[in-house]
């Protein structure tokens, strides 16, 4: 379940549509009624906390969003324009550190990619989607 005050229009999440789990991008948020508008993909449906998940951050993920794949000796690093992550333990999205000019955030605790696009865009102030 996602807490609605942390959804934004264009963010990427899972939907349960009656049993079936689709990929969908938020359209429209609804914060008095509780609900999102969500494109699951076949149509535009408004969907409550309860049937809204949010999707696991991987590589995959951010290869999809356009971040280049840097091997280190201490661990990944993943680059677009000027916006870092790294993760010490490779495939380990546990722990991960982002910066983007002076702006350093630590992470103890796997995000979602919705998090991470809203991350993403309060720190550069662009929206992140898929490539």
């Amino acid at each position: 379940m996602l807490k609605i005050n942390n959804l934004r229009e264009g963010d990427i999440i899972t939907v349960d549509d009656e049993g079936v789990m689709r990929e969908g991008t938020v359209v429209k948020v609804s914060r008095e009624e509780h609900q999102a508008l969500v494109n699951n993909g076949i149509q535009e449906f408004w969907y409550t906390q309860e049937e809204m998940h949010g999707v696991p951050l991987d590589e995959a993920r951010l290869l999809r969003l356009g971040f280049v794949r840097e091997e280190l000796e201490a661990g990944v690093k993943y680059k677009k324009d000027s916006f870092r992550v790294f993760i010490p333990q490779k495939g380990n999205f546990s722990h991960m550190e982002m910066w983007w000019r002076e702006d350093r955030r630590h992470f103890d605790f796997p995000l979602s990619l919705h998090e991470f696009q809203n991350l993403y865009l309060d720190m550069t102030k662009v929206y992140l989607e898929e490539a």
